[in-house]
């Protein structure tokens, strides 16, 4: 939890929220490729970074709680576009490309935690 823009852990808070984003997408991601044989389904698609991105750019040192209630939120994409006669729209190779994106940027996030928690460690020695 984010307590102000001074806090000792604010990139590390930072950091859990776009982890917690890409454990979201990981979910909406594999859902979708789970149900890419289910007739009428819609893929799902998790929106979080323009969240993130709007509240971060407040000059108010006040409003940095708002990064509190900064959430990965779920929306349904195209709704009404379907690729397919079943109603469905999932593409599993984009799926599956988006999957990887999302490894990738999970994996960035992990090295960079801890690399800031090894600099902690180091300064507490």
């Amino acid at each position: 939890m984010i307590q102000n823009s001074r806090s000792m852990f604010g990139q590390s808070d930072l950091i859990g929220l776009a982890l917690d984003a890409t454990w979201k997408r990981n979910k909406v991601i594999t859902e979708n490729i789970a149900n890419v044989d289910t007739p009428g389904y819609k893929r799902q698609e998790v929106s979080f970074e323009s969240y993130l991105e709007k509240a971060l750019k407040t000059n108010d040192p006040s409003d940095i709680m708002k990064l509190n209630r900064v959430e990965p939120r779920v929306y349904t994409e195209n709704s009404g576009l379907s690729y397919r006669k079943d109603g469905n729209n999932v593409d599993v190779d984009t799926e599956m490309v988006y999957l990887a994106e999302n490894q990738l940027r999970y994996n960035t996030l992990i090295s960079q935690l801890n690399y800031d928690f090894k600099r902690l460690k180091s300064v507490i020695k």
